[in-house]
């Protein structure tokens, strides 16, 4: 597999509420040398999380101790900007598995969607609803359930569906990449293959 099977998540979350995140800031361009998909995550948001120094930004929502999870809430048009992989690279391997927001740039969708992390677009109004609710208590958990294809604030009950494509989702519930899920249906493709040659 690809990567771990993705079904339903049930975690805290932190909160990122700004606006129009591109993905230079989510990964500096200066740390997109490495083509394995390993160690991103140290600098996931690095110029926001450090200082020139490399000292910790006391203000910033990852180096906060009483915001974790494993699910990312990021404001409006999470992910624009240029169409680099790292970005979701960084998202993963510092163990995010779900980033929520009310808009996502495509590219970096697709993306996410490739390696493992989902993206759930919710509205407006039910975003300002999870981010009421984390401030609230930190330790509110929300549920991502895959495959109803919903998002649940556990402690108020509100709940928003979200969509998302047949064969992304088929992938994501069985920890699938692309190259996975034609290996998986290997026998089809040969089968099909020798019809042709009749």
């Amino acid at each position: 597999m690809a990567y771990d099977k993705f079904n339903i998540l049930t975690s805290t979350a932190v909160p990122l509420p700004l606006e129009n995140v591109d993905t230079d800031q989510i990964i500096p361009a200066r740390f997109l040398k490495a083509t394995k998909r390993e160690g991103f995550g140290d600098n996931l948001f690095r110029d926001w999380r450090y200082n020139s120094d490399n000292s910790l930004k006391e203000d910033f929502v990852l180096n906060n101790p009483i915001y974790s999870g494993k699910i990312l809430v990021g404001g409006k048009n999470f992910g624009s900007g240029s169409s680099r992989e790292h970005a979701a690279w960084a998202v993963y391997d510092y163990g995010f598995r779900c980033v929520v927001s009310s808009f996502f740039a495509d590219i970096f969708k697709n993306n996410c969607l490739n390696i493992g992390v989902l993206p759930v677009q919710i509205s407006p109004e039910f975003s300002e609803q999870i981010f009421e609710a984390i401030y609230d208590d930190p330790k509110t958990e929300i549920e991502v359930n895959l495959p109803a294809q919903t998002i649940t604030i556990l402690s108020t009950g509100a709940q928003e569906s979200f969509e998302i494509n047949s064969y992304k989702k088929e992938n994501m519930l069985n920890g699938f990449d692309d190259i996975d899920y034609l290996q998986n249906i290997k026998g089809e493709i040969e089968s099909f293959a020798d019809g042709l040659l009749l």
